[in-house]
């Protein structure tokens, strides 16, 4: 049986941008860009309409930027989308504050449309991390120094996964690396989500970094 395509929400106050990306994007295979929004306030109306699987989200619009737009989504639907947010530069305040905010990765707005897709198609899937060295590159800058959010409170296998998904592995890959089943591993995941309060991986390894529990440049 065919998986239903990948229902995608565009959201960029440019309208030269949203529609040359949902043009593009309804020619990837298993992408359906359902809407646009010309801006933040129009998005969490949009996908109470839509009910996307993504938001391609800009991170700086006028009036709601992607970081209030992002952060509603999550406070009003009890299961939001995904969110992508789409940025010119990578090492970028907006964005850390995004990914903070609840979004489950970023791409760059020179990125061809494959990579687009392909990042669509990687948080849809929701077991992996989306440019892990970005992220870490981005903790470097922006997460506070010391302990902001108090020790992180998991058992050492949890933490074991936390620090897998920090360097990028899905749950096939920890499974492999620490010899446990799929279901096990995707159990595991749930447990650091639900402890940390975190909305997804990104923003449970967002956490790790702020907490001190994982540092820029830590590998395993």
């Amino acid at each position: 049986m065919t998986a239903p395509p990948i229902s995608v929400l565009v959201a960029d106050d440019d309208p030269l941008v949203r529609t040359g990306l949902r043009t593009l994007l309804s020619a990837q295979p298993g992408i359906d860009p359902v809407a646009e929004a010309a801006g933040g306030a129009e998005v969490l109306p949009l996908v109470r309409q839509w009910v996307p699987d993504v938001v391609l989200m800009d991170v700086r619009m006028p009036g709601m930027d992607g970081i209030e737009a992002t952060r509603r989504l999550r406070e009003a639907l009890p299961e939001p989308p995904k969110v992508i947010v789409i940025t010119t530069f990578e090492n970028d305040e907006y964005v850390y504050g995004a990914l903070r905010a609840g979004a489950s990765g970023f791409v760059l707005k020179r990125s061809d449309i494959a990579q687009i897709a392909d990042a669509i198609r990687i948080v849809a899937q929701g077991d992996g991390l989306l440019f892990p060295e970005a992220i870490r590159s981005l903790a470097a800058s922006y997460a506070p120094p010391g302990n902001a959010h108090g020790p992180i409170a998991l058992t050492r296998r949890e933490q074991e996964v936390l620090r897998l998904v920090a360097e990028g592995l899905s749950n096939r890959e920890i499974a492999t690396r620490l010899f446990l089943g799929l279901e096990t591993v995707k159990t595991h995941v749930r447990g650091v989500l639900t402890k940390l309060g975190a909305a997804n991986r990104t923003e449970a390894v967002i956490m790790a970094y702020e907490s001190g529990f994982v540092r820029p440049g830590e590998r395993r």
